[in-house]
């Protein structure tokens, strides 16, 4: 009971808590949080429509299906990239998937004739629009991805450094 000696149930046993989990700053707001997600399975439908494609290559059209997989297998692979991004704060993910979005707007608008193909990409489209450009996900991203940064751009910090 009243040792004097380290104690060997606290010795190294307790939780290591790694850097994110420790700032309270790091955890992301839920816009940002179903916006990354909405874009994941989006990036990992397009994956599967390149596997897809793949399997589905005639012989008549060889070029055509391996090119198509090609292009649906490269921007799965970069909307999944810029939604892991995303999920870390890197702000230079914003473009691909903003661009995404209104790419699918502009899809669901042409197959509109699709009445359930056309709702289910602008509700994911309109989901990742509204996630992406709320407040707190724009403040979220506006600062550094390790928790430092006042949340001002590089010119601002510049010109304070030239001051």
């Amino acid at each position: 009971m009243g040792h004097s000696g380290p104690d060997p149930v606290r010795k190294g046993s307790g939780p290591r808590l790694s850097a994110v989990t420790q700032s309270p700053r790091t955890s992301n707001p839920p816009p940002l949080t179903v916006a990354v997600s909405v874009a994941v399975v989006q990036a990992l439908v397009l994956l599967s429509l390149a596997v897809l494609e793949l399997a589905n290559v005639a012989s008549e059209r060889v070029e055509l299906g391996v090119s198509t997989a090609f292009f649906f297998g490269a921007y799965g692979a970069v909307l999944l990239a810029a939604g892991a991004a995303l999920w870390r704060r890197h702000g230079w993910a914003r473009g691909p998937v903003l661009i995404t979005q209104l790419i699918f707007l502009g899809l669901a608008w042409s197959l509109r004739d699709h009445v359930a193909v056309a709702v289910v990409l602008a509700i994911c489209a309109g989901i990742v629009l509204a996630g992406m450009l709320h407040p707190d996900t724009l403040e979220a991203l506006d600062g550094d991805p390790e928790g430092g940064s006042d949340g001002r751009g590089p010119a601002d910090q510049a010109s304070d450094s030239s001051d």
